[in-house]
Protein backbone atom coordinates (compact mmCIF):
# COMPACT_ATOMS: atom_id res chain seq x y z
CA UNK A 1 0.00 0.00 0.00
CA UNK A 2 2.43 2.86 -1.40
CA UNK A 3 0.21 5.32 -1.51
CA UNK A 4 -0.92 5.36 1.99
CA UNK A 5 2.71 4.74 3.54
CA UNK A 6 4.08 7.54 1.20
CA UNK A 7 0.89 9.81 2.51
CA UNK A 8 1.23 9.08 6.25
CA UNK A 9 4.91 9.75 5.62
CA UNK A 10 3.66 13.45 4.65
CA UNK A 11 1.55 13.78 7.69
CA UNK A 12 3.96 12.42 10.30
CA UNK A 13 6.38 9.15 9.70
CA UNK A 14 5.46 7.93 13.22
CA UNK A 15 1.83 7.18 11.99
CA UNK A 16 2.38 4.95 9.20
CA UNK A 17 -0.21 1.61 9.18
CA UNK A 18 1.81 -1.08 8.72
CA UNK A 19 0.45 -3.03 5.62
CA UNK A 20 1.12 -6.38 4.45
CA UNK A 21 1.12 -5.70 1.07
CA UNK A 22 4.14 -5.09 -1.32
CA UNK A 23 5.12 -1.30 -1.72
CA UNK A 24 6.06 -1.30 -4.82
CA UNK A 25 3.65 0.34 -7.55
CA UNK A 26 4.15 3.95 -8.52
CA UNK A 27 2.03 6.74 -6.45
CA UNK A 28 1.79 8.34 -10.25
CA UNK A 29 -0.17 5.25 -11.12
CA UNK A 30 -2.47 4.96 -8.70
CA UNK A 31 -3.00 8.73 -8.27
CA UNK A 32 -3.58 9.66 -11.68
CA UNK A 33 -4.31 13.86 -12.31
CA UNK A 34 -7.07 16.07 -12.90
CA UNK A 35 -10.37 14.99 -12.47
CA UNK A 36 -10.06 11.30 -13.66
CA UNK A 37 -10.95 8.58 -12.08
CA UNK A 38 -8.95 6.67 -9.13
CA UNK A 39 -8.25 3.40 -8.82
CA UNK A 40 -11.62 1.30 -7.75
CA UNK A 41 -12.17 0.76 -4.12
CA UNK A 42 -14.17 -1.97 -2.50
CA UNK A 43 -15.79 1.26 -1.17
CA UNK A 44 -17.42 -1.09 1.52
CA UNK A 45 -19.11 -3.83 -0.98
CA UNK A 46 -22.77 -4.60 0.74
CA UNK A 47 -21.76 -4.89 4.16
CA UNK A 48 -24.24 -3.04 6.77
CA UNK A 49 -22.53 -3.45 9.88
CA UNK A 50 -24.18 -2.25 13.23
CA UNK A 51 -22.01 0.73 13.53
CA UNK A 52 -22.64 1.94 10.00
CA UNK A 53 -26.55 2.24 10.56
CA UNK A 54 -26.05 3.65 13.54
CA UNK A 55 -23.81 6.55 12.36
CA UNK A 56 -25.60 6.88 9.02
CA UNK A 57 -28.74 7.70 11.24
CA UNK A 58 -27.19 10.11 13.60
CA UNK A 59 -25.65 11.95 10.79
CA UNK A 60 -29.07 11.82 9.04
CA UNK A 61 -31.03 13.55 12.03
CA UNK A 62 -29.38 16.56 11.08
CA UNK A 63 -32.11 16.82 8.97
CA UNK A 64 -34.47 17.55 12.10
CA UNK A 65 -33.38 21.38 12.13
CA UNK A 66 -33.93 22.08 8.75
CA UNK A 67 -37.52 20.29 8.53
CA UNK A 68 -38.63 21.59 12.19
CA UNK A 69 -37.80 25.08 11.14
CA UNK A 70 -39.63 24.72 7.99
CA UNK A 71 -42.83 23.05 8.90
CA UNK A 72 -42.77 25.25 12.10
CA UNK A 73 -42.74 28.44 10.55
CA UNK A 74 -45.31 27.47 7.88
CA UNK A 75 -47.87 26.70 11.05
CA UNK A 76 -46.54 29.80 13.01
CA UNK A 77 -47.77 31.92 9.78
CA UNK A 78 -51.03 31.77 10.57
CA UNK A 79 -51.26 30.83 14.20
CA UNK A 80 -53.70 33.43 16.16
CA UNK A 81 -51.32 33.94 19.14
CA UNK A 82 -48.28 34.55 17.01
CA UNK A 83 -50.17 36.91 14.59
CA UNK A 84 -51.59 38.65 17.60
CA UNK A 85 -48.27 39.17 19.47
CA UNK A 86 -46.53 40.30 16.64
CA UNK A 87 -48.36 40.54 13.04
CA UNK A 88 -52.13 41.71 14.27
CA UNK A 89 -52.92 43.24 10.62
CA UNK A 90 -52.06 39.93 9.08
CA UNK A 91 -55.01 38.41 11.90
CA UNK A 92 -57.29 41.42 10.77
CA UNK A 93 -56.65 40.48 7.15
CA UNK A 94 -58.01 37.02 7.89
CA UNK A 95 -61.37 38.31 9.82
CA UNK A 96 -62.10 40.62 6.30
CA UNK A 97 -64.52 39.02 4.28
CA UNK A 98 -63.69 41.41 1.49
CA UNK A 99 -60.12 40.24 1.53
CA UNK A 100 -58.63 39.31 -1.69
CA UNK A 101 -58.10 35.17 -1.06
CA UNK A 102 -54.26 35.46 -2.56
CA UNK A 103 -53.25 38.57 -0.56
CA UNK A 104 -54.48 37.73 2.87
CA UNK A 105 -50.50 37.25 4.00
CA UNK A 106 -48.35 39.92 2.15
CA UNK A 107 -46.62 41.60 4.86
CA UNK A 108 -42.55 42.56 4.67
CA UNK A 109 -42.35 42.31 7.78
CA UNK A 110 -43.86 38.46 8.05
CA UNK A 111 -41.68 37.83 4.15
CA UNK A 112 -38.68 39.11 6.84
CA UNK A 113 -39.22 36.74 9.60
CA UNK A 114 -39.86 33.93 7.07
CA UNK A 115 -36.47 34.74 4.92
CA UNK A 116 -33.55 35.68 7.71
CA UNK A 117 -32.89 32.20 7.93
CA UNK A 118 -32.16 31.44 4.83
CA UNK A 119 -29.94 34.95 3.76
CA UNK A 120 -27.74 33.45 7.05
CA UNK A 121 -27.92 29.96 5.25
CA UNK A 122 -26.07 31.55 2.20
CA UNK A 123 -23.23 33.32 4.39
CA UNK A 124 -22.82 30.11 6.27
CA UNK A 125 -22.25 27.86 2.70
CA UNK A 126 -19.70 30.36 1.83
CA UNK A 127 -17.48 29.45 5.30
CA UNK A 128 -19.29 25.80 6.36
CA UNK A 129 -16.71 23.99 3.05
CA UNK A 130 -13.45 25.22 4.62
CA UNK A 131 -15.03 24.16 8.12
CA UNK A 132 -16.10 20.82 7.46
CA UNK A 133 -12.34 20.21 5.71
CA UNK A 134 -10.50 21.47 8.67
CA UNK A 135 -12.22 20.60 11.88
CA UNK A 136 -13.59 17.14 9.88
CA UNK A 137 -17.28 16.47 9.01
CA UNK A 138 -18.46 14.73 12.71
CA UNK A 139 -17.16 18.57 14.38
CA UNK A 140 -19.20 20.44 11.83
CA UNK A 141 -22.59 19.13 12.66
CA UNK A 142 -21.69 19.82 16.33
CA UNK A 143 -21.31 23.15 16.04
CA UNK A 144 -24.07 23.53 13.83
CA UNK A 145 -26.08 21.69 16.86
CA UNK A 146 -25.12 23.92 19.12
CA UNK A 147 -25.78 27.17 16.74
CA UNK A 148 -29.48 25.75 16.05
CA UNK A 149 -29.91 25.34 20.21
CA UNK A 150 -29.50 29.05 20.74
CA UNK A 151 -31.15 30.43 17.75
CA UNK A 152 -34.44 28.29 19.65
CA UNK A 153 -33.69 29.88 22.99
CA UNK A 154 -33.67 33.08 21.61
CA UNK A 155 -36.72 33.06 19.32
CA UNK A 156 -38.12 31.26 22.50
CA UNK A 157 -37.54 34.20 24.75
CA UNK A 158 -38.19 36.87 21.68
CA UNK A 159 -40.15 39.97 22.78
CA UNK A 160 -40.10 41.90 19.32
CA UNK A 161 -39.62 41.04 15.90
CA UNK A 162 -35.83 41.65 16.40
CA UNK A 163 -35.25 39.16 18.64
CA UNK A 164 -37.03 36.50 16.29
CA UNK A 165 -34.67 37.67 13.24
CA UNK A 166 -32.14 37.57 15.46
CA UNK A 167 -32.73 33.90 16.39
CA UNK A 168 -33.47 32.87 12.81
CA UNK A 169 -30.12 33.89 11.19
CA UNK A 170 -28.51 31.76 14.50
CA UNK A 171 -30.96 29.14 13.32
CA UNK A 172 -29.60 29.89 9.28
CA UNK A 173 -26.31 29.34 9.93
CA UNK A 174 -27.08 25.76 12.34
CA UNK A 175 -28.82 24.27 8.95
CA UNK A 176 -26.06 26.11 6.52
CA UNK A 177 -23.10 23.83 8.65
CA UNK A 178 -25.46 20.38 9.59
CA UNK A 179 -26.96 20.56 5.60
CA UNK A 180 -23.47 20.47 3.71
CA UNK A 181 -21.33 17.84 6.73
CA UNK A 182 -24.03 15.53 7.41
CA UNK A 183 -24.53 13.94 4.00
CA UNK A 184 -20.99 14.16 2.74
CA UNK A 185 -20.35 11.91 5.81
CA UNK A 186 -23.35 9.74 4.81
CA UNK A 187 -22.02 9.34 1.42
CA UNK A 188 -18.31 8.32 2.62
CA UNK A 189 -18.76 6.03 5.31
CA UNK A 190 -21.69 4.15 3.56
CA UNK A 191 -21.11 0.86 1.37
CA UNK A 192 -21.00 1.84 -2.49
CA UNK A 193 -23.52 -0.69 -2.75
CA UNK A 194 -26.21 0.98 -0.63
CA UNK A 195 -24.70 4.10 -0.84
CA UNK A 196 -27.82 6.00 -1.93
CA UNK A 197 -30.51 4.17 0.30
CA UNK A 198 -28.30 5.46 3.19
CA UNK A 199 -27.95 9.04 1.85
CA UNK A 200 -31.80 9.30 1.61
CA UNK A 201 -32.04 9.22 5.02
CA UNK A 202 -31.02 12.73 5.57
CA UNK A 203 -34.26 13.79 3.77
CA UNK A 204 -36.30 10.91 5.73
CA UNK A 205 -35.12 13.17 8.91
CA UNK A 206 -35.87 16.37 6.87
CA UNK A 207 -39.41 15.16 6.68
CA UNK A 208 -39.82 13.55 10.10
CA UNK A 209 -38.59 17.29 11.28
CA UNK A 210 -41.35 18.93 9.41
CA UNK A 211 -43.72 15.84 10.89
CA UNK A 212 -42.75 16.68 14.33
CA UNK A 213 -43.32 20.02 13.93
CA UNK A 214 -46.56 20.22 12.36
CA UNK A 215 -48.06 18.01 14.91
CA UNK A 216 -46.86 20.46 17.89
CA UNK A 217 -48.65 23.17 15.38
CA UNK A 218 -51.64 20.91 15.66
CA UNK A 219 -51.53 20.97 19.29
CA UNK A 220 -50.34 24.66 20.52
CA UNK A 221 -52.44 25.91 17.63
CA UNK A 222 -55.77 27.06 20.24
CA UNK A 223 -53.43 27.95 22.68
CA UNK A 224 -54.12 31.76 23.71
CA UNK A 225 -50.96 33.63 23.47
CA UNK A 226 -48.31 31.81 24.53
CA UNK A 227 -49.13 28.73 21.75
CA UNK A 228 -46.65 30.05 19.62
CA UNK A 229 -43.50 29.67 22.19
CA UNK A 230 -43.78 26.05 22.70
CA UNK A 231 -43.95 25.52 19.22
CA UNK A 232 -40.40 27.54 19.02
CA UNK A 233 -39.40 25.79 22.62
CA UNK A 234 -39.53 22.28 21.06
CA UNK A 235 -36.98 22.94 18.62
CA UNK A 236 -34.68 22.33 21.29
CA UNK A 237 -35.69 18.42 21.03
CA UNK A 238 -34.02 18.10 17.51
CA UNK A 239 -30.50 19.97 18.59
CA UNK A 240 -30.46 17.81 21.16
CA UNK A 241 -30.45 15.02 18.91
CA UNK A 242 -27.58 15.94 16.68
CA UNK A 243 -25.71 17.77 19.69
CA UNK A 244 -25.96 13.88 21.64
CA UNK A 245 -25.24 11.80 18.70
CA UNK A 246 -22.61 13.44 16.65
CA UNK A 247 -20.81 13.39 19.61
CA UNK A 248 -20.99 9.44 19.67
CA UNK A 249 -19.81 8.90 16.17
CA UNK A 250 -16.67 9.09 14.55
CA UNK A 251 -15.48 11.01 11.97
CA UNK A 252 -15.29 9.39 8.53
CA UNK A 253 -12.06 7.75 7.60
CA UNK A 254 -11.67 10.29 4.14
CA UNK A 255 -12.16 13.44 6.59
CA UNK A 256 -9.49 11.66 8.99
CA UNK A 257 -7.23 10.99 6.25
CA UNK A 258 -7.85 14.46 4.80
CA UNK A 259 -6.23 15.99 8.20
CA UNK A 260 -3.23 13.34 8.37
CA UNK A 261 -4.85 11.20 11.24
CA UNK A 262 -3.79 7.85 9.17
CA UNK A 263 -4.19 5.82 12.12
CA UNK A 264 -7.35 6.63 12.82
CA UNK A 265 -9.00 6.42 9.58
CA UNK A 266 -7.39 2.81 9.24
CA UNK A 267 -9.55 2.06 12.57
CA UNK A 268 -12.63 3.89 11.76
CA UNK A 269 -12.96 2.28 8.39
CA UNK A 270 -12.35 -1.31 10.36
CA UNK A 271 -15.04 -0.36 12.62
CA UNK A 272 -17.71 0.73 9.83
CA UNK A 273 -16.97 -2.28 7.44
CA UNK A 274 -16.92 -4.76 10.96
CA UNK A 275 -13.97 -6.01 11.25
CA UNK A 276 -12.67 -9.42 10.46
CA UNK A 277 -15.94 -11.50 10.35
CA UNK A 278 -17.32 -9.11 7.99
CA UNK A 279 -14.08 -7.05 6.02
CA UNK A 280 -10.46 -8.92 5.38
CA UNK A 281 -7.28 -6.84 5.68
CA UNK A 282 -7.53 -6.76 2.03
CA UNK A 283 -10.43 -5.11 1.89
CA UNK A 284 -9.88 -2.41 4.22
CA UNK A 285 -6.55 -2.01 2.60
CA UNK A 286 -7.89 -1.54 -1.01
CA UNK A 287 -10.67 0.77 -0.10
CA UNK A 288 -8.19 2.78 2.37
CA UNK A 289 -5.99 3.01 -0.89
CA UNK A 290 -8.71 4.66 -3.02
CA UNK A 291 -9.09 7.17 0.03
CA UNK A 292 -5.51 7.72 0.23
CA UNK A 293 -5.36 8.29 -3.66
CA UNK A 294 -8.14 10.90 -3.21
CA UNK A 295 -5.90 12.02 -0.30
CA UNK A 296 -2.71 12.50 -2.42
CA UNK A 297 -4.56 14.04 -5.15
CA UNK A 298 -5.98 16.87 -2.90
CA UNK A 299 -2.60 17.70 -0.90
CA UNK A 300 -1.15 18.26 -4.36
CA UNK A 301 -4.45 20.86 -4.61
CA UNK A 302 -4.35 21.66 -0.88
CA UNK A 303 -5.57 25.36 -1.68
CA UNK A 304 -7.75 27.44 -4.16
CA UNK A 305 -10.51 24.71 -5.16
CA UNK A 306 -12.94 26.96 -5.59
CA UNK A 307 -10.63 28.56 -8.34
CA UNK A 308 -10.29 25.47 -10.23
CA UNK A 309 -13.81 24.35 -10.03
CA UNK A 310 -14.67 27.38 -12.11
CA UNK A 311 -11.52 28.18 -14.32
CA UNK A 312 -9.90 24.32 -14.67
CA UNK A 313 -11.51 22.71 -17.66
CA UNK A 314 -11.45 19.12 -16.01
CA UNK A 315 -13.89 20.07 -13.45
CA UNK A 316 -16.58 21.96 -15.64
CA UNK A 317 -19.08 18.71 -15.46
CA UNK A 318 -18.49 19.14 -11.99
CA UNK A 319 -19.52 22.79 -11.79
CA UNK A 320 -22.09 22.38 -14.36
CA UNK A 321 -24.02 20.17 -11.39
CA UNK A 322 -22.97 22.10 -8.25
CA UNK A 323 -24.47 24.50 -10.25
CA UNK A 324 -28.08 23.17 -11.46
CA UNK A 325 -28.48 20.27 -8.18
CA UNK A 326 -29.57 23.05 -5.78
CA UNK A 327 -31.62 25.61 -9.20
CA UNK A 328 -33.40 22.31 -9.96
CA UNK A 329 -34.18 21.27 -6.64
CA UNK A 330 -35.59 24.39 -5.69
CA UNK A 331 -37.33 25.56 -8.87
CA UNK A 332 -39.31 22.07 -8.25
CA UNK A 333 -41.74 24.48 -5.83
CA UNK A 334 -41.16 22.35 -3.49
CA UNK A 335 -39.68 25.03 -0.14
CA UNK A 336 -42.50 27.37 -0.83
CA UNK A 337 -45.19 24.43 -0.57
CA UNK A 338 -43.27 23.24 1.96
CA UNK A 339 -42.89 26.68 3.74
CA UNK A 340 -46.65 27.89 2.74
CA UNK A 341 -48.99 24.22 3.15
CA UNK A 342 -50.87 25.46 5.60
CA UNK A 343 -51.31 29.22 3.86
CA UNK A 344 -52.13 27.35 0.57
CA UNK A 345 -55.12 25.32 2.25
CA UNK A 346 -56.28 28.10 4.39
CA UNK A 347 -56.66 29.75 0.97
CA UNK A 348 -58.98 27.67 -0.41
CA UNK A 349 -61.13 27.23 2.81
CA UNK A 350 -59.87 25.54 5.33
CA UNK A 351 -59.62 26.80 9.10
CA UNK A 352 -56.29 27.10 10.91
CA UNK A 353 -56.69 23.53 12.71
CA UNK A 354 -57.55 21.96 9.33
CA UNK A 355 -54.59 23.62 7.56
CA UNK A 356 -52.43 22.21 9.68
CA UNK A 357 -53.78 18.44 9.89
CA UNK A 358 -53.53 19.01 6.12
CA UNK A 359 -49.90 19.29 6.32
CA UNK A 360 -49.71 16.43 8.96
CA UNK A 361 -51.10 14.33 5.90
CA UNK A 362 -48.63 15.66 3.34
CA UNK A 363 -45.81 14.60 5.89
CA UNK A 364 -47.12 10.88 6.39
CA UNK A 365 -47.47 10.46 2.53
CA UNK A 366 -43.66 12.20 2.20
CA UNK A 367 -42.45 9.78 4.93
CA UNK A 368 -44.02 6.69 2.98
CA UNK A 369 -42.43 8.14 -0.51
CA UNK A 370 -39.24 8.47 0.93
CA UNK A 371 -39.26 5.03 1.84
CA UNK A 372 -39.94 3.78 -1.36
CA UNK A 373 -37.15 5.86 -2.39
CA UNK A 374 -34.58 4.28 -0.40
CA UNK A 375 -35.97 1.12 -1.47
CA UNK A 376 -35.66 1.92 -5.33
CA UNK A 377 -32.39 4.34 -5.81
CA UNK A 378 -30.19 1.42 -5.50
CA UNK A 379 -31.56 -0.64 -7.80
CA UNK A 380 -33.42 1.39 -10.63
CA UNK A 381 -30.90 3.89 -10.62
CA UNK A 382 -31.14 8.08 -10.07
CA UNK A 383 -31.68 9.07 -13.51
CA UNK A 384 -35.29 7.44 -14.12
CA UNK A 385 -36.74 8.35 -10.27
CA UNK A 386 -36.03 11.51 -11.15
CA UNK A 387 -37.32 11.91 -14.44
CA UNK A 388 -40.15 9.97 -13.40
CA UNK A 389 -40.87 11.81 -10.39
CA UNK A 390 -40.66 15.02 -12.51
CA UNK A 391 -43.04 13.94 -14.74
CA UNK A 392 -45.64 13.50 -11.76
CA UNK A 393 -44.58 17.03 -10.55
CA UNK A 394 -46.06 18.55 -13.30
CA UNK A 395 -49.01 17.48 -13.79
CA UNK A 396 -49.93 17.62 -10.00
CA UNK A 397 -48.48 21.65 -10.36
CA UNK A 398 -50.90 22.33 -13.71
CA UNK A 399 -53.68 20.55 -11.84
CA UNK A 400 -53.34 22.90 -9.25
CA UNK A 401 -53.01 25.88 -11.16
CA UNK A 402 -56.21 24.91 -12.99
CA UNK A 403 -58.40 24.41 -10.32
CA UNK A 404 -57.01 27.76 -8.84
CA UNK A 405 -58.02 29.10 -11.82
CA UNK A 406 -61.27 28.09 -12.02
CA UNK A 407 -62.63 28.60 -8.45
CA UNK A 408 -60.66 31.49 -7.17
CA UNK A 409 -60.09 33.50 -10.60
CA UNK A 410 -57.68 36.23 -11.26
CA UNK A 411 -59.42 38.15 -8.29
CA UNK A 412 -59.90 35.76 -5.65
CA UNK A 413 -62.72 37.36 -3.62
CA UNK A 414 -64.33 34.40 -3.20
CA UNK A 415 -62.22 32.50 -0.46
CA UNK A 416 -64.90 29.51 -0.01
CA UNK A 417 -63.59 27.40 -2.83
CA UNK A 418 -66.19 24.63 -3.00
CA UNK A 419 -65.64 21.25 -0.74
CA UNK A 420 -64.98 19.13 -3.78
CA UNK A 421 -62.08 21.36 -5.09
CA UNK A 422 -60.77 22.11 -1.99
CA UNK A 423 -60.30 18.40 -1.35
CA UNK A 424 -59.00 17.97 -4.76
CA UNK A 425 -56.10 20.61 -3.66
CA UNK A 426 -55.18 18.77 -0.94
CA UNK A 427 -55.26 15.94 -2.91
CA UNK A 428 -52.58 17.13 -4.84
CA UNK A 429 -50.71 18.11 -2.85
CA UNK A 430 -49.78 14.86 -1.35
CA UNK A 431 -49.65 13.48 -4.67
CA UNK A 432 -46.92 16.61 -5.16
CA UNK A 433 -45.19 15.21 -2.23
CA UNK A 434 -45.02 11.54 -3.22
CA UNK A 435 -43.64 12.50 -6.35
CA UNK A 436 -40.96 14.81 -4.75
CA UNK A 437 -40.51 12.09 -1.91
CA UNK A 438 -39.95 9.55 -3.91
CA UNK A 439 -37.23 11.57 -6.30
CA UNK A 440 -36.30 15.26 -6.39
CA UNK A 441 -36.08 15.26 -2.42
CA UNK A 442 -33.32 12.49 -1.35
CA UNK A 443 -31.82 12.38 -4.71
CA UNK A 444 -30.39 15.65 -4.09
CA UNK A 445 -28.51 14.76 -1.29
CA UNK A 446 -27.80 11.66 -3.03
CA UNK A 447 -25.82 13.21 -6.19
CA UNK A 448 -24.29 16.26 -4.40
CA UNK A 449 -22.83 14.35 -2.18
CA UNK A 450 -21.19 11.65 -3.89
CA UNK A 451 -20.50 12.68 -7.47
CA UNK A 452 -17.70 14.74 -6.78
CA UNK A 453 -14.05 14.37 -6.21
CA UNK A 454 -12.82 14.51 -2.80
CA UNK A 455 -10.21 17.67 -3.54
CA UNK A 456 -13.85 20.11 -4.80
CA UNK A 457 -15.76 18.28 -2.76
CA UNK A 458 -16.39 20.47 -0.04
CA UNK A 459 -16.05 23.70 -2.33
CA UNK A 460 -18.59 22.28 -5.06
CA UNK A 461 -20.71 21.58 -1.47
CA UNK A 462 -20.53 24.78 -0.42
CA UNK A 463 -21.08 26.86 -3.97
CA UNK A 464 -24.24 24.73 -4.22
CA UNK A 465 -25.42 25.11 -0.61
CA UNK A 466 -24.58 29.08 -1.30
CA UNK A 467 -27.29 28.85 -4.81
CA UNK A 468 -29.57 26.81 -2.74
CA UNK A 469 -29.75 29.74 -0.22
CA UNK A 470 -29.89 32.58 -2.47
CA UNK A 471 -33.09 30.92 -3.74
CA UNK A 472 -34.78 29.82 -1.59
CA UNK A 473 -34.18 33.50 0.47
CA UNK A 474 -35.74 34.89 -3.15
CA UNK A 475 -38.49 32.47 -3.15
CA UNK A 476 -39.36 32.99 0.46
CA UNK A 477 -39.44 36.67 -0.21
CA UNK A 478 -41.18 36.54 -3.16
CA UNK A 479 -43.93 34.24 -3.10
CA UNK A 480 -46.64 35.63 -0.83
CA UNK A 481 -46.01 38.68 -3.46
CA UNK A 482 -46.18 36.26 -6.24
CA UNK A 483 -49.17 34.82 -5.23
CA UNK A 484 -50.59 37.52 -4.95
CA UNK A 485 -49.73 39.25 -8.44
CA UNK A 486 -49.49 35.52 -10.38
CA UNK A 487 -52.31 34.28 -8.58
CA UNK A 488 -52.75 30.54 -9.91
CA UNK A 489 -49.87 31.48 -12.47
CA UNK A 490 -47.57 30.30 -9.90
CA UNK A 491 -47.94 26.76 -10.16
CA UNK A 492 -47.77 26.73 -13.98
CA UNK A 493 -44.68 28.60 -13.31
CA UNK A 494 -42.53 25.74 -11.29
CA UNK A 495 -44.42 23.53 -14.06
CA UNK A 496 -42.71 24.88 -16.49
CA UNK A 497 -39.76 24.75 -14.27
CA UNK A 498 -39.43 21.31 -13.96
CA UNK A 499 -40.20 20.09 -17.73
CA UNK A 500 -36.95 21.98 -18.51
CA UNK A 501 -35.30 20.44 -15.31
CA UNK A 502 -36.32 16.71 -16.62
CA UNK A 503 -34.50 17.74 -19.99
CA UNK A 504 -31.56 18.31 -18.67
CA UNK A 505 -31.55 15.54 -16.24
CA UNK A 506 -31.80 12.98 -19.38
CA UNK A 507 -29.38 14.53 -21.07
CA UNK A 508 -26.70 15.65 -18.91
CA UNK A 509 -26.55 13.36 -15.94
CA UNK A 510 -24.61 10.41 -15.49
CA UNK A 511 -25.72 7.35 -13.47
CA UNK A 512 -23.94 6.55 -10.55
CA UNK A 513 -25.58 3.69 -9.15
CA UNK A 514 -23.27 1.48 -7.34
CA UNK A 515 -20.37 3.40 -8.34
CA UNK A 516 -17.32 3.69 -5.32
CA UNK A 517 -17.58 7.38 -4.34
CA UNK A 518 -13.55 8.05 -4.78
CA UNK A 519 -14.09 6.24 -8.58
CA UNK A 520 -16.50 8.66 -10.02
CA UNK A 521 -13.69 9.87 -12.44
CA UNK A 522 -14.94 7.15 -14.62
CA UNK A 523 -18.49 7.41 -14.81
CA UNK A 524 -17.09 11.43 -16.79
CA UNK A 525 -15.41 9.20 -18.62
CA UNK A 526 -18.06 6.97 -20.07
CA UNK A 527 -21.09 10.36 -20.58
CA UNK A 528 -21.36 11.08 -23.91
CA UNK A 529 -20.85 14.50 -23.69
CA UNK A 530 -18.48 15.25 -20.27
CA UNK A 531 -16.06 12.84 -21.12
CA UNK A 532 -14.64 15.69 -23.89
CA UNK A 533 -13.61 17.42 -20.33
CA UNK A 534 -12.33 14.74 -18.79
CA UNK A 535 -8.22 14.85 -19.22
CA UNK A 536 -6.80 11.40 -17.65
CA UNK A 537 -8.35 7.70 -18.82
CA UNK A 538 -9.44 5.32 -16.77
CA UNK A 539 -7.52 2.81 -15.97
CA UNK A 540 -10.40 0.97 -14.36
CA UNK A 541 -14.01 0.29 -15.35
CA UNK A 542 -16.87 1.43 -13.52
CA UNK A 543 -18.57 -1.40 -11.59
CA UNK A 544 -21.70 -3.23 -12.28
CA UNK A 545 -24.15 -3.14 -9.30
CA UNK A 546 -25.52 -5.90 -10.57
CA UNK A 547 -22.45 -8.44 -11.08
CA UNK A 548 -21.48 -7.67 -7.29
CA UNK A 549 -21.50 -10.44 -5.28
CA UNK A 550 -24.04 -10.47 -2.59
CA UNK A 551 -22.45 -10.19 1.18
CA UNK A 552 -23.44 -10.54 4.91
CA UNK A 553 -25.56 -7.77 5.82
Amino acid sequence: MSKILAISCKCKASEATPISSPCKRSIEKMTGGGAGALPVAAGGGGVITFTVVVSCLTAASGGLLLGYDISVTGGLMQMESFLQAFFPEILRNTKNTQQDAYCIFRNQKLTLFVSSLYLAGILSFFVSGHLTRTVGRRNSMLIGGFLFLAGVVLNFTAVNISMLVIGRILLGFAVGFTSLSAPVYLAEIAPARWRGAFTTCFHFFFISGMFMADMVNYGTNNIPRWGWRLSLGVGIVPAAVIIAGAALIPDTPNSLALRGRLDEARASLRRLRGGAAAATDDDIDAELEGIAAAVERDRRHASGALRRLFFRREYRPHLAIAVAAPVFFDLTGVIVVSIFTPLLFYTVGFTNQKAILGSILTDVVSLASIAVAGLAVDRVGRRRLLMLGGAVLVLSLAAMAWIFGAQLGTHGGNKDMPRGYATAVVALVCVYTAAFGASWGPLKWVVTSEIFPLEVRPAALGLGGAISGVLVFVQSESFLEMLCSFKYGAFLFYAGCVVVMVACVAVFLPETRGVPIESMGAVWEKHWYWKRYVVTPSSAPVPEPAKQADRPV
